[in-house]
């Protein structure tokens, strides 16, 4: 596993990252940098654990939108009545993603047990 380092609100982290998914991490930080900075710009909050949490939770709902809002097959938004394979498909899909957040979850909890700062 390969080490990157990367900054969020202006804070710098070693992240460890797999082979080849060094795109998709480098995405990933930056929507959450995007989201952190974005929230402590509107100056409501300073402490960055508070924007931390925040910043989690609308990247949750968006990703929860984009699940809700995934095609199937069809090309059609699935309905309570959509075909089996279609919510299989769906719940497949949910589930990678789910999988890929935990891992990302995790990686920062690595990072920060070994930094000692809060994001």
């Amino acid at each position: 596993m390969q080490q990157i380092e990367v900054s969020i609100m202006g804070q710098s982290y070693r992240l460890g990252c797999p082979e080849g998914g060094e795109a998709r991490l480098r995405d990933a930080v930056a929507q959450v940098d995007r989201e952190m900075c974005a929230i402590r710009d509107a100056g409501k909050l300073k402490a960055r654990e508070r924007i931390a949490v925040l910043a989690a939770l609308n990247l949750a709902y968006v990703l929860s939108e984009r699940q809700a809002a995934a095609p199937t097959p069809s090309g059609t938004s699935p309905s309570p009545s959509a075909s089996p394979a279609a919510s299989a498909k769906v719940d497949e899909l949910a589930a990678a993603d789910a999988r890929y957040i935990d891992q990302l979850i995790a990686r920062l909890d690595q990072t920060l047990g070994q930094d000692g700062h809060l994001i």
